[in-house]
């Protein structure tokens, strides 16, 4: 039925497809390709090839050698996350370093060799409102709970803390919580902010009056192994620091009663013993295998591992040896394990104290729960919330480790005194090693309570709400030497801190061992290794 479209006859189209050589030379030139047609032709080719290679091969080339490493914003984690597993970024402002600060606070001398350090951490809390309940705040985390491990009279709340024209407030107000009397403040930068070495500076205002006995403000820093308050976390771990493995790791500082100096002229209240620590968690003396967070060091003795303590300073009312009731502050740091006697070796080359008209050391060495080496010193009398209602500035700078370290101490915006570590090495009296100056990452607390453990309260003369105020807080390091970070390669935490993460979110978990059931690491020294 489709055989007419078909014809074996000439079409009228063949001419088009019939090769006509006279015709094709006309115009085609010749028939090669260096016609001007050839040529157009050749270089739309070239201009393809030569995009596609730009596109998929230049490109990346270029974009690799000329790109600038982006800012991880402080985080240390993948994709520069903190612990938290957020980018640390408070809207409109800050990643570390607060765009708030001044430009002339980006750099400092140092206290100690007048060295100039770099600005590594700043809080300038300019934004009013802010809060720091859990989440709410990339650095800073306020706790819920009783801070039993001083026999504290407030439970500590989120929602004592918040900034208001300028200033951090941390107000202690003598309202019932969790069936205590009072409420008050305490927040850190535990697993989110850290650093070893350096300068920490803080412009204050004191709370209460600078001549009633009673409140207890603080700002201070710890080791991120432990969280404050936490008792599980803490426990075997402050206030040691510590990479010896001798007796100084084994439970009451003793093995087999012995050394008979450490059973002596202690502590008076309790018999006289120097120490009822449980024995360092993690440390030196640690069979291999068991859990540890490392390093080893090089003949596969694992690190001593711990919780340290430094004050910047803990505000109390009179110095002793000093005329006068005067508001003044305790500038600390906290040694596990202990010297004979809590005596550590204060000559004049390791204890310096430049005004000791307005410092003097503190009477108070320790007790069978930690060693302090400590001054006390006056400070600006205005600088109190009842008192002048103005601020001033504390700090604490130090170099961790052994050989050249220290630590200084500054209040009321001078020199307030340097401890070399020195005055921590070995005590053949108890058989002891040296202690280092903290070599942990620290992260920074600030809280506003209430105890008499810490001295005598004047219940009838303080004012409620009292309210501590902190104009600005920020870290300095040297630049030659930059340490930031809660997870730094030689002192890990974040593995160890995941194993073990209930101890560090229960703060109703107070012993290692009875109430967290987790096994202490076995000790060479006090059992056979596997």
């Amino acid at each position: 039925m489709f055989g007419g479209l078909l014809t074996d006859g000439p079409e009228p189209d063949d001419g088009l497809h019939n090769p006509d050589p006279a015709r094709d030379r006309k115009v085609d030139k010749g028939g090669h390709i260096f016609s001007g047609r050839g040529l157009v032709n050749l270089g739309c080719l070239l201009i393809l090839f030569c995009g596609m290679l730009a596109l998929f091969a230049g490109y990346p080339i270029a974009v690799y050698f000329t790109k600038s490493k982006p800012s991880n914003l402080g985080g240390f984690n993948l994709g520069g996350i903190n612990a938290t597993g957020q980018v640390p970024h408070i809207p409109g402002n800050f990643g570390l370093i607060d765009a708030a600060t001044p430009d002339e606070a980006r750099t400092k001398a140092d206290w100690v060799s007048g060295h100039t350090w770099q600005l590594v951490f700043s809080d300038e809390f300019n934004t009013d409102g802010r809060t720091f309940y859990p989440g709410d705040d990339p650095y800073w985390e306020a706790v819920n709970l009783h801070y039993w491990q001083t026999d504290n009279k407030e439970w500590y709340d989120p929602r004592a803390i918040t900034t208001r024209n300028g200033s951090l407030e941390i107000t202690l107000s003598k309202e019932p919580n969790h069936g205590l009397d009072y409420t008050g403040g305490m927040m850190s930068t535990w697993n989110k902010f850290c650093f070893t070495g350096g300068l920490v500076e803080a412009k204050v205002m004191l709370p209460g009056f600078n001549n009633v006995h009673g409140l207890w403000p603080a700002v201070w820093a710890m080791g991120n192994l432990g969280r404050a308050g936490y008792g599980a976390s803490l426990d075997g771990m402050w206030p040691y620091t510590y990479d010896s493995c001798d007796v100084g790791t084994a439970p009451n500082q003793t093995i087999n009663n012995l050394p008979y100096d450490a059973t002596v002229n202690g502590d008076p209240g309790n018999g006289g013993v120097l120490s009822f620590l449980p024995g360092q968690r993690l440390s030196r003396c640690t069979c291999p295998g068991e859990s540890h967070p490392g390093p080893v060091h090089s003949n596969g003795d694992y690190v001593g591992r711990s919780a340290p303590e430094i004050d910047m300073f803990e505000a109390q009312v009179g110095v002793d040896g000093i005329p006068g009731v005067m508001g003044a502050v305790s500038q600390s740091g906290q040694w596990g394990p202990f010297n004979f006697n809590y005596t550590w070796f204060d000559t004049a080359d390791n204890l310096i104290i430049p005004n000791s008209t307005i410092s003097r050391l503190n009477t108070y060495r320790g007790g069978v729960y930690q060693q302090a080496t400590s001054v006390v010193t006056i400070t600006d009398q205005e600088a109190y919330e009842f008192s002048g209602g103005k601020y001033t500035t504390y700090g604490f700078q130090y170099k961790p480790g052994f050989e050249g370290a220290y630590m200084a101490w500054i209040a009321d915006n001078q020199l307030a005194w340097v401890l070399h570590q020195e005055g921590m090495a070995a005590d053949t009296r108890v058989e002891i090693g040296p202690r280092p100056v903290p070599q942990e990452p620290m992260y920074l607390i600030a809280n506003l309570g209430i105890s008499e453990k810490f001295g005598f309260v004047d219940y009838d003369n303080l004012r409620f709400p009292s309210t501590m105020r902190i104009d600005y807080i920020r870290v300095y390091q040297d630049p030659n030497n930059i340490n930031i970070g809660c997870d730094p390669a030689d002192f890990p935490t974040a593995a160890y801190i995941n194993e073990y993460s209930e101890a560090y979110t229960n703060p109703n978990l107070t012993t290692w061992v009875n109430d967290y059931k987790q096994p202490i690491p076995k000790n060479r020294l006090l059992t056979q290794c596997d």
